[in-house]
């Protein structure tokens, strides 16, 4: 598969959180409940697997910058969601050993949702994912760098998770102090690539040159009742096969489970799901393991629960499973999966025999180790 392929594969995710509609802005040309946040990060890698042997420097360092606006009511969800700040930020990431592991710059649509919202303080938190580039990769030739077997290619998922606590000088300045999180791989499509996870805290100001308090709709929401749903969802993902040529192939996913919304706004869900990894056959072909059975042992299955996050159109996904079946790669005998990612909705009713209609971008991993991107449609009856 050609490189920029791969590449537009991976950017699924971040063009399936910026079609929202609605997200970001509002209506008119009026800069209220527009904002600049800035913050400086301190951390450190995390080693979340032995097969991580790269030397981990005592200190990363980050810059962060996020064009945010605040939400006044203009959709539903706003009012829904105790409105929420949308925002578009850039991050710059100085890992503290550049012959390794190499800058990072990441740039990503986030959401920050207020947990508890005083008249001076507030407590949030915020999540997002987009695109990143990294300077640095495992290379076997000119400029060589065999040490770094965390990033296996230049263009990168990113994601980044933040816990503030807040303080509202006034209706222009905002302080916070918190905890951070993020996230950069590739999702496997080119080895090796066990991603860099960095955890730190961080320090930092909002500024909204006229108001971060734009004035409100309030309206009365429909009652939506907490259904059930049978719902289906068929995907594709690439991983890079330990075979000859080491080739990109796909990895086939069909998953069926039963949703039932709460409080009409999320969705607890429930179900199993089937992977055919071609990537894991031309491994045994490759290196005659597990002959007479390679192809029938190419698959695994998990059961699985999770929760979606609805914000409007879109369903922020997160699951875990328990593998009822594995393969010959067995993930180092570790029992559970994760996914984390995003469904963006096509339909969404109340009547009728297909409820929803969505397209999918999710995250497969293992304890942090990325497995693959998953790409697929899905629907509801």
């Amino acid at each position: 598969m050609p490189i920029y392929c791969k590449q537009i594969r991976l950017l699924g995710l971040i063009v399936i959180l910026m079609s929202a509609n609605g997200l970001y802005g509002q209506s008119d040309n009026s800069l209220q409940g527009f904002g600049v946040e800035t913050n400086l990060i301190a951390g450190r890698i995390i080693r979340h697997t032995v097969k991580f042997t790269s030397p981990i420097p005592n200190i990363s360092t980050a810059w962060d910058m996020n064009f945010v606006w605040q939400t006044y009511g203009k959709k539903e969800w706003h009012q829904q969601r105790n409105f929420p700040q949308v925002g578009l930020g850039i991050t710059y990431t100085d890992y503290g050993n550049n012959q390794v592991f190499g800058r990072a710059i990441g740039i990503y649509p986030n959401l920050l949702i207020p947990l508890i919202r005083g008249r001076k303080l507030e407590w949030t938190f915020r999540i997002g994912d987009g695109i990143g580039y990294v300077t640095k990769k495992y290379n076997r030739s000119y400029p060589i760098d065999t040490v770094n077997v965390a990033i296996g290619s230049h263009i990168n998922d990113f994601g980044i998770f933040m816990m503030d606590l807040r303080y509202h000088l006034n209706n222009h300045w905002h302080l916070q102090f918190g905890a951070n999180f993020t996230h950069i791989s590739n999702a496997d499509y080119h080895a090796p690539n066990l991603g860099v996870n960095m955890a730190g805290i961080h320090m930092g100001m909002q500024y909204f040159p006229e108001t971060d308090r734009p004035k409100r709709i309030i309206r009365e929401l429909p009652k939506l009742k907490n259904r059930w749903l049978a719902e289906i969802r068929v995907g594709t993902g690439y991983n890079e096969a330990n075979a000859k040529g080491n080739p990109e192939l796909p990895t086939y996913i069909i998953s069926g489970y039963a949703s039932k919304r709460w409080w009409g706004k999320n969705k607890f869900f429930a179900g199993a799901d089937y992977a055919w990894h071609q990537a894991t056959y031309a491994f045994y072909q490759t290196w005659g393991i597990d002959l007479g059975h390679q192809h029938a042992n190419a698959w695994d299955g998990s059961f699985f629960v999770g929760n979606e996050f609805m914000v409007g159109r879109l369903g922020i996904v997160t699951q875990v499973g328990y593998y009822y079946r594995m393969t010959y790669l067995n993930y180092g005998n570790n029992p559970l999966n994760e996914k984390l990612g995003g469904n963006l909705y096509i339909i969404r009713r109340e009547q009728g025999l297909m409820k929803e209609l969505f397209v999918s971008a999710i995250l497969v991993t293992h304890s942090a180790v990325a497995e693959y991107a998953e790409f697929g449609i899905g629907a509801g009856f």
